[in-house]
């Protein structure tokens, strides 16, 4: 990987007409999440029910004492053994990261659609604390698009990403929506992202980015493996 060697008095001048790039799209940045939580709100309807270790929760009782809610959607289909190295990779981030914002106000959960047991095993495995719960069969997967059914992905009616891709085969995808809770108990969706907008979650490619190699990928992602098989 050539590059191309200078003096440090060279290296200070390409350096800072990088940092006047890096400085407007940090500006631009703020501005786009300042538009994103300006987004509109979604009364949630339905009243969402998931399976957890200790009996049934609701979409509310997730939120715990706090206003706002995070769920990441987990890859993690029923009857499969395979278990998603990108969204295990982004769920190794959550437990450090928790401690923090849940003293900010954000309670975080995650669902998929496996077994309480299959989730239970994998959480021993992997040596996280995080709340996991499975919303089994219901509509919750489906009615947040990253579930689709047989007929809908024999028909080529199941979309995903908002419409960008079509899924034929995996009956699951992952991505993160953003719940809010009022003083009166009630919840409304405000934000979902999929595919590389979850990218937001996954620090270590943040640290990754800054070096000269990169995300030393020969596909996206194609280092990544569950912590315990590097």
């Amino acid at each position: 990987m050539p590059h191309t060697i200078v003096s440090q008095e060279d290296w200070l001048v390409a350096r800072r007409a990088l940092f006047e790039k890096e400085r407007a799209m940090t500006q631009q940045l703020d501005a786009l999440r300042a538009e994103r939580r300006q987004l509109p709100w979604v009364r949630v309807e339905k009243d969402y029910v998931f399976d957890a270790l200790a009996g049934t929760v609701t979409l509310r009782d997730l939120f715990a004492d706090r206003s706002q809610l995070a769920i990441y959607h987990f890859m993690l289909t029923p009857g499969s053994d395979h278990l998603c190295p990108g969204c295990s990779f982004t769920m190794d981030h959550v437990d450090a990261a928790r401690q923090h914002f849940e003293h900010a106000d954000l309670a975080f959960a995650a669902v998929s659609r496996a077994s309480v047991q299959r989730i239970e095993d994998i959480k021993r495995r992997m040596h996280w604390t995080f709340r996991w719960v499975s919303s089994g069969d219901r509509d919750f997967n489906y009615d947040f698009g990253v579930s689709f059914s047989a007929q809908d992905r024999t028909a080529g009616n199941a979309r995903y990403n908002y419409g960008l891709t079509q899924i034929r085969n995996a009956a699951d995808m992952f991505g993160l929506s953003v719940f809010a809770k009022d003083k009166r108990g009630d919840v409304f969706h405000t934000y979902s992202t999929y595919h590389r907008g979850t990218e937001l979650l996954m620090g270590a490619l943040n640290w990754l980015d800054l070096v000269p190699k990169g995300r030393n990928e020969t596909g996206t992602m194609s280092w990544v493996k569950l912590h315990d098989q590097y």
